[in-house]
């Protein structure tokens, strides 16, 4: 069975495997759901508002780059067409009002997140396949996840 991933910007990985934040946003929507390894990218997020949410318990999870943190479950992708659409997820994406952008913007919706110990792992833009053997926990994957 295929496994997949989604890079994300430190420190938002963190803050999505330790449960701080459940919807990852995007500028793209997606039909995947299931399983999904969650890997931290080389380049992390500069801004400070960003980093603003980090508490010490998420602190060591988010100084990690280029390889994968954790595991969830993609649930759903929400659309968000208007700026209040945007920021009724607020509490569950993290990102301020401003962010909102007129074209629209994403939200995949997450699930049974949890950490995973650190492996080093190439990224990529959107959700990719990770081809080499996994821990035992990352590759157990049910019936229902699916590519559609």
């Amino acid at each position: 069975m295929k496994t997949y991933a989604l890079s994300l910007k430190q420190p938002w990985a963190a803050l999505l495997v330790h449960r701080r934040k459940t919807i990852e946003v995007r500028r793209w929507p997606t039909r995947f759901t299931g399983r999904l390894l969650i890997h931290a990218s080389s380049v992390p997020d500069e801004r400070p508002e960003a980093w603003a949410h980090v508490s010490p318990e998420v602190a060591g999870t988010a100084r990690l780059g280029g390889g994968i943190i954790g595991v969830g479950t993609l649930i759903g992708c929400r659309s968000y067409r208007s700026v209040e659409a945007f920021t009724a997820d607020q509490a569950d994406h993290l990102n301020e009002a401003t962010w909102f952008e007129a074209a629209g913007l994403f939200g995949f919706a997450f699930a049974e997140l949890e950490v995973l110990p650190f492996r080093r792992y190439p990224g990529w833009v959107r959700i990719f396949e990770v081809k080499d053997e996994l821990p035992r926990r990352c590759a157990r994957q049910g019936a229902d996840d699916t590519v559609r």
